[in-house]
């Protein structure tokens, strides 16, 4: 297995993006009202479960999370640029998203439906500013991509044998499992901490930060 020689699509920074993924979710679903951080086809399906049954009082609870993930999808794409001596455009959605965590963790229980949005805001900003891992296509918000790519590629191995599907296949699955990691953590944090549980989720972020700091093309040279 070779290194990733960029360091936004290195294994060690996806472990830390995924460890937050999945706790960005435990915490909006399990602290802030049964609400999904990174899972919008979880809220566009409550949406419209809401609208079936007349409970127009709850729409917002799902529709805001929905369009704060957009505007933060949008938000990475439009200040995508080349690297220059400054901060990497990649560091800078992540330090965005720091921010706003850290916030979300001092908004009062009763404000859920903010917290929820800037939640998902940021969410949206990690999923359009992390897009591969060691090369591959993966998201580090979401299981269902991974969870094809792993499956398909653990067939791809038990049909030809290639080597390099079955480390495809076990690399997804190791993806969704750090997830799963980060959803217990947030589960247990929350237990503790209550709604500042989400600071453990920057520290996280923190440790992608700097591991970005790293200049890969000089060590490999």
């Amino acid at each position: 297995m070779k290194r990733a020689i960029q360091s936004s699509e290195s294994i060690e920074l996806g472990i830390m993006l995924s460890l937050a993924g999945g706790f960005m979710d435990a915490y909006s679903y399990i602290m802030r009202g049964k609400v999904f951080a990174n899972a919008q086809t979880g809220n566009i399906l409550l949406l419209g479960v809401k609208i079936s049954e007349g409970e127009f009082g709850d729409i917002l609870h799902y529709l805001f999370p929905i369009l704060f993930f957009t505007g933060g999808i949008a938000m990475a794409s439009l200040i995508r640029a080349p690297e220059n001596r400054g901060l990497h455009w990649r560091q800078r959605t992540v330090l965005v998203e720091m921010i706003i965590l850290s916030v979300v963790a001092f908004i009062p229980l009763s404000m859920n439906l903010l917290a929820n949005s800037m939640t998902s805001f940021a969410c949206g900003l990690q999923v359009e500013s992390f897009r591969k891992i060691h090369g591959r296509s993966a998201a580090t918000t979401m299981c269902i991509g991974n969870l094809r790519s792993a499956t398909e590629n653990i067939c791809g191995y038990l049909k030809t044998r290639d080597r390099e599907s079955l480390f495809s296949g076990l690399f997804y699955y190791g993806a969704i499992v750090f997830f799963i990691l980060g959803a217990v953590l947030g589960n247990i944090c929350i237990g503790i901490f209550k709604e500042r549980a989400m600071l453990i989720c920057v520290v996280f972020l923190l440790a992608a930060f700097f591991m970005m700091a790293v200049d890969r093309e000089k060590i490999k040279g």
